[in-house]
């Protein structure tokens, strides 16, 4: 921590140890570095949505965290002058996921214009046009005729009944 970058990551696992906590290695940290850092906290479990991870999520995730270390790396390598990190261009702060079948970092600013916040979802979602097809296969009784594919439906409790179809 003595060098000239003063950035540090540290990452655990909340069942690492019942008496190292966020709290606690926060504390050591922010005592400890009192003049030559600081330290924030920043607990990512509720970003998570979901049940229980299956072997597959496991896996997967490990292989993103890992790619996300590697792209971060690189980037600070990348952006690393005369003792001094530039972390002012459009790619410096990414997300990292599937994009047509391919795992890439999407820029938060371009990700920013694709997004409906409201709801939490992408503005265009690409399997809206399948709807029709899912609704068939399951047996709803639909007219084809009312129906418009490709638009945004958010459901609710009053507008969910058997005779529209769900």
């Amino acid at each position: 921590m003595k060098t000239d970058i003063q950035r540090g990551l540290v990452l655990r696992n909340e069942k690492c140890h019942e008496h190292y906590t966020t709290e606690f290695l926060y504390n050591l940290y922010s005592s400890e570095g009192k003049g030559i850092f600081d330290c924030r906290i920043n607990v990512l479990g509720h970003l998570q949505q979901g049940g229980a991870p299956t072997p597959f999520d496991r896996n997967y995730g490990t292989k993103l965290g890992v790619k996300a270390v590697l792209w971060m790396s690189e980037k600070l390598q990348e952006v690393y002058r005369k003792g001094r990190v530039f972390a002012n261009s459009g790619d410096s702060a990414c997300v990292i996921g599937l994009r047509k079948k391919v795992v890439a970092f999407s820029p938060v600013t371009e990700l920013k214009k694709v997004t409906d916040f409201e709801h939490r979802l992408p503005q265009e979602q690409w399997w809206l046009n399948l709807r029709l097809m899912l609704k068939m296969l399951a047996n709803y009784q639909i007219s084809l005729t009312e129906y418009i594919s490709g638009q945004m439906e958010h459901v609710t409790r009053r507008t969910l009944s058997i005779e529209k179809g769900f």
